[in-house]
C-alpha cells in the first residue's frame, strides 16, 4: 500500500505527463537482464574466452617469429655464415652433440651459429659415463650440464644422454626420432682412440662444420681457477701484483699501479657480438611487470639459470643487473670475478629468462634508477651483502635459495 502511494504521489508531482514503470515492471526488468547476460555468458562468453586465448597464443608465436627474423638478419649482414635451404621450404633440423661441461658463452656462440644454419636446434648432452670413458669424468654432472643447455635461447630442443661417439646406429635413431637433417660441430678436430667422432656423419654427407669462438675455452677459465690470478682483469705494472684496491696510497701515489683492463681474456668483444646477441630483445610495453636482478653472474652457472627462472616468473620482463670488475673485486675480494664484465654480460645474454641486461649496475638501487627503468619489484638471491644495496627500493623480493653472487 505505501509502494503504491508513493508512485501515485510521484504521478501527481509530474502532472501526468510521464507515466512511471509500477515496481512489478521494475522487477520484470532486472530479471529479464539477467537472464540475458547468463544465457549470454553461457552461448557466446566461452567462444569468446577461447578467441581471446587463440589471439594470445598468435601474438606469442607473432613475437617468436620476429625474433628468428631479426637474428637472421644479423647473421646475413655479419656474414658469418650461410644458411642451409630445403628445396621444398621446409623447416631445416640442426643436431649439435657435446659435453658442455662448465658452460659458457663460447658454447652459447656455438649454438648461436648452428642454429642460424637451420631454423631448429636439437642439443645432444653426452652422459657421464660416455664422457668419463673417452675424456675422463666431467665436472658437472647430467643434470647440470642439462639445466645449462635448457637455459640457452638459442636452443629450441635438448635431447640427454647421447653417447660421446656418434656412431651410425645413434645416428640412424636420431634422424628418425628427431628428423634430423644436418649434423653441426665446431671446426676442431675431435678424435677418440684414434677414429673421428663424426665419421658417421660425414660418410651420411649430413656433417657441416662451424668456426669455434675465438678466446675463450673451458681449460682457459679452469687456468684463471687454479692460478688464482687477477691478470684477467687487472694489470700490474709493478711488482706488488698481490696488492688490492683497498691498499693503495692514501696521497693517491699508486693510483696509476692497476688498470682495470680485461687484459688477460683473449676474446675480442665486439658490438657485432652483443648485438647477435642481444637479437629479440624490446623494450617492455607500460603494461608489463618489469623485474630487476643484479649480481656479478661470475662463472654463469645451473644455480644462475635456475634463479632467474624463478625470478621470471614473479613478472612479464627481467632486466638483469651486472655488475663491474671492480665492483665484485672490491666485494668478493682474491681474484674475482674470474671473467671480465664483457664475458659475464654475453653469459647471462645467452639466457632464455632474460629480457635485457644493465652492464656495470651500480650497486646501489636509487629511487632514480627504478623510475628510469621502469622497475616493479627488484628481487635477489641468498648471498649476504648483496641486501645491502636494496633499502633504496620500493619493493623486492627474495627468489630461492640459490648463491647468485
Amino acid at each position: 500500500q505505501v509502494r503504491t502511494d508513493y508512485w501515485t504521489m510521484v504521478r501527481k508531482i509530474a502532472g501526468g505527463v510521464v507515466v512511471l514503470p509500477t515496481a512489478d515492471e521494475c522487477y520484470l526488468t532486472i530479471v529479464a537482464t539477467l537472464l540475458t547476460l547468463v544465457f549470454y555468458y553461457i552461448f557466446f562468453g566461452k567462444k569468446h574466452s577461447n578467441k581471446r586465448k587463440t589471439l594470445a597464443e598468435d601474438l606469442r608465436l607473432a613475437k617468436l617469429k620476429v625474433s628468428y627474423l631479426q637474428e637472421k638478419l644479423l647473421v646475413a649482414t655479419s656474414g658469418e655464415g650461410k644458411e642451409i635451404k630445403s628445396e621444398d621450404s621446409r623447416e631445416i633440423r640442426i643436431f649439435m652433440d657435446g659435453a658442455f661441461d662448465m658452460m659458457h658463452y663460447g658454447h652459447m656462440n656455438a649454438f648461436r651459429l648452428a642454429r642460424s644454419l637451420g631454423t631448429h636446434l636439437v642439443v645432444g648432452i653426452n652422459s657421464d659415463v660416455s664422457i668419463t670413458q673417452c675424456k675422463g669424468a666431467p665436472l658437472m654432472n647430467d643434470q647440470e650440464r642439462l639445466t645449462m643447455v635448457e637455459g640457452c635461447k638459442f636452443v629450441d630442443e635438448v635431447l640427454p644422454g647421447c653417447p660421446y661417439v656418434l656412431n651410425k646406429d645413434y645416428l640412424d635413431y636420431v634422424i628418425k626420432k628427431h628428423r634430423i637433417d644436418y649434423v653441426i660441430h665446431g671446426d676442431d678436430p675431435c678424435i677418440v682412440d684414434g677414429k673421428d667422432v663424426y665419421a658417421a656423419a660425414k660418410e651420411a654427407g649430413m656433417f657441416r662444420s662451424i668456426p669455434r669462438t675465438e678466446g675463450v675455452s673451458t681449460t682457459d677459465i679452469v687456468g684463471r681457477m687454479l692460478m688464482m690470478t687477477k691478470e684477467h682483469h687487472m694489470n700490474s705494472m709493478n711488482d706488488d701484483v698481490g696488492k688490492s684496491f683497498n691498499e693503495d696510497e692514501s696521497d693517491g701515489s699508486n693510483k696509476n699501479d692497476y688498470v682495470i683492463l680485461g687484459s688477460q681474456s683473449k676474446f675480442l668483444t665486439t658490438s657485432r657480438m652483443l648485438r647477435l646477441f642481444s637479437a629479440g630483445h624490446t623494450a617492455p610495453t607500460k603494461d608489463m611487470k618489469v623485474i630487476y636482478m643484479d649480481g656479478a653472474w661470475d662463472m654463469f652457472h645451473c644455480g644462475h639459470v635456475a634463479v632467474l627462472k624463478e625470478a621470471k616468473k614473479r613478472g612479464d620482463y627481467l632486466i638483469v643487473g651486472i655488475h663491474g670488475d671492480t665492483l665484485v673485486n672490491q666485494k668478493c675480494g682474491c681474484n674475482m670475478p674470474l671473467m671480465n664484465l664483457h664475458e659475464r654480460v654475453l653469459s647471462v645474454l645467452g639466457c632464455k629468462y632474460v629480457d635485457d641486461v644493465l652492464i656495470d649496475a651500480p650497486f646501489a638501487i636509487t629511487p632514480e634508477m627504478i623510475d628510469s627503468l621502469h622497475i616493479t619489484e627488484v628481487v635477489h638471491g641468498s648471498s649476504s651483502f648483496e641486501q645491502g644495496n636494496l633499502k633504496m627500493a620500493h619493493n623486492f623480493f627474495r627468489v630461492g635459495s640459490h648463491f647468485t653472487y
